[in-house]
């Protein structure tokens, strides 16, 4: 990240609602204890995605992806009465850090937990969901857009996280991983079902609402 970015960054953290004092000791214990802290949504995007979920009130939110819980914590703040947050993760070493801030958060009857294989989890989910957020293996996203899509509502949103890639999209020569992510894009962008924003928010957010 060049310093120009960086500050601007920072002049955006300071001039924008904190995160609550449980998502600050949550991302010290991410950059503690795993070896990709990057991964985890931090403090502008969980704030985003925090509004979004309160501007929508959900009753049935997905995430697919969740590392340390950051963002679900962030989206499940949102929920309306009796709502619930179904959350993804493969990496079962990770459960013990998402449910002891659920805990500190008391929402447990909020956020049910699966670890596992998304792509064989999803299909067993008997749910019509206001909000899916994607942010899981870049390589399977856009099987996830399609495993969720007939499951999101009308006027629903599913969002994903990391569509720019460190920028790499805009080049000419795209390496693998680079290329997949930006297939995803245009098979979003050429999707007549669908209304999308890509934001140049942290590593990029696309914002797809269902027609």
């Amino acid at each position: 990240m060049n310093f120009a970015l960086s500050k601007l960054i920072k002049y955006c953290e300071q001039h924008s609602t904190p995160q609550s004092k449980a998502l600050y000791e949550l991302e010290r214990e991410t950059h503690l204890k795993t070896l990709a802290p990057q991964m985890m949504s931090g403090h502008l995007q969980g704030k985003l995605l925090t509004l979004l979920s309160a501007l929508m009130q959900p009753k049935a939110i997905l995430e697919i992806g969740t590392f340390t819980g950051y963002a679900a914590i962030c989206l499940a703040s949102g929920l309306q009465s009796g709502g619930k947050l179904y959350t993804i993760e493969a990496q079962e070493e990770l459960r013990y850090i998402v449910e002891k801030y659920v805990e500190k958060l008391d929402l447990q009857e909020k956020v049910v937990l699966y670890t596992g294989d998304a792509k064989q989890i999803i299909p067993t989910l008997d749910e019509v969901f206001d909000l899916v957020f994607i942010d899981a293996g870049k390589n399977d996203y856009a099987q996830y857009y399609d495993l969720v899509f007939d499951k999101v509502r009308p006027g629903g949103l599913i969002i994903a996280d990391n569509v720019l890639w460190s920028g790499k999209v805009t080049q000419q020569v795209k390496d693998r991983d680079t290329q997949t992510i930006h297939n995803f894009n245009v098979k979003i962008q050429e999707d007549k079902r669908v209304d999308n924003l890509i934001l140049p928010l942290r590593d990029g957010l696309v914002i797809v609402q269902k027609k």
